[in-house]
């Protein structure tokens, strides 16, 4: 499978759902939820390929860079790729029920570990949706990432206790789902975390914590100084807030306040290897991709193990091209700034 392919399938499968325009940036679908769309005018959506677009790499090809190693260490597990899947739910919900949501999240975990990357599953209102999404990861021996809306507390703690029982290598919370409008119409409680929820979080959870949803240096500040292992810089695909910023306007000074006590994740708009290299050099340690993923999907686990691919080819390429031999050499040096 190829990725023109691979697009084709999209088409066929997705109909009017996500029109997989040639430059996926939320103009088409603007409002459209149910479906892929950003919320209200889609401004926030368009903001994160806004970012990203105005971000410009410094061409640099006089230097001895021929084999550049996308290689990524996280939590003591090896990654061929600082790319990983993003956590969706409700995708049989968002998605006209063109796929099951066992059936995606058993394509995203098997699709990545093949490629050599890493899964993340979600939650949403049925409890279907993460109970599907922890079998896939066990099945995986493990390799995946359960994720969490922002319920009450005791409730994450019991669901964190099965993905620690199957030994999922971390578990994310998805603060940004704070107030999901499909969450609270069908009477699943979510909101806002506080310093003092996050801290018996840790407590009580043996796993790395990601919090995902953070936009803000004062939140991420909060979440390191609770202990709080993994940060996901994210506007959920400017599904939750119209008008904020696009992810990449924010990284920066977010990584500067807390990059070295945590590790930063980030998504929002990343379409290609060389988007992945701008949110390198912003200060990530790994990206998240969404949209394209769900995209992918259309050809199960070898659609989803392809662009996986795909991107970290032009990942390895942009590294050439901006004199880079591995990720810990990827820094603002390599940004043109003029």
């Amino acid at each position: 499978m190829n990725m023109k392919e691979l697009r084709e399938l999209g088409k066929q499968k997705f109909g009017k759902v996500c029109r997989m325009c040639p430059i996926c940036d939320g103009r088409a679908c603007a409002g459209e939820i149910p479906g892929a769309g950003g919320v209200g005018t889609g401004q926030a959506f368009r903001n994160n390929i806004i970012a990203l677009a105005g971000v410009k790499l410094r061409q640099r090809i006089i230097h001895s860079v021929h084999t550049p190693s996308t290689k990524f260490m996280l939590w003591g597990k090896s990654l061929t790729m600082p790319i990983l899947a993003a956590p969706i739910g409700g995708i049989a919900f968002n998605w006209n029920n063109y796929i099951s949501e066992e059936e995606y999240a058993n394509a995203v975990i098997t699709g990545c570990k093949n490629a050599g990357s890493l899964g993340m599953v979600g939650d949403g209102k049925l409890p279907e949706i993460y109970q599907g999404g922890l079998r896939c990861v066990k099945e995986a021996a493990g390799w995946g990432i359960p994720t969490i809306k922002p319920r009450p507390n005791e409730q994450i703690i019991t669901l964190a206790k099965q993905a620690e029982k199957i030994g999922a290598i971390a578990i994310a919370i998805d603060v940004d789902a704070a107030a999901l409008i499909n969450m609270t119409v069908s009477g699943q409680k979510v909101g806002p975390k506080t310093y003092e929820e996050l801290l018996e979080l840790k407590n009580n959870i043996s796993l790395p914590i990601i919090i995902k949803g953070v936009m803000d240096i004062d939140d991420a500040i909060v979440c390191a100084k609770a202990g709080i292992d993994a940060i996901v810089v994210s506007n959920h695909g400017g599904r939750v807030l119209d008008h904020t910023p696009g992810t990449a306007e924010v990284l920066s000074e977010i990584a500067d306040a807390v990059g070295d006590k945590m590790t930063i994740f980030v998504d929002g708009g990343i379409r290609t290897g060389f988007d992945v290299l701008k949110m390198l050099a912003l200060g990530a340690d790994a990206v998240l991709l969404g949209r394209p993923v769900t995209q992918a999907g259309a050809g199960g686990a070898e659609g989803i193990a392809c662009l996986m691919n795909h991107i970290r080819g032009e990942l390895e390429a942009s590294m050439i091209m901006t004199g880079c031999q591995d990720l810990s050499s990827i820094d603002r040096h390599i940004l043109y700034t003029k």
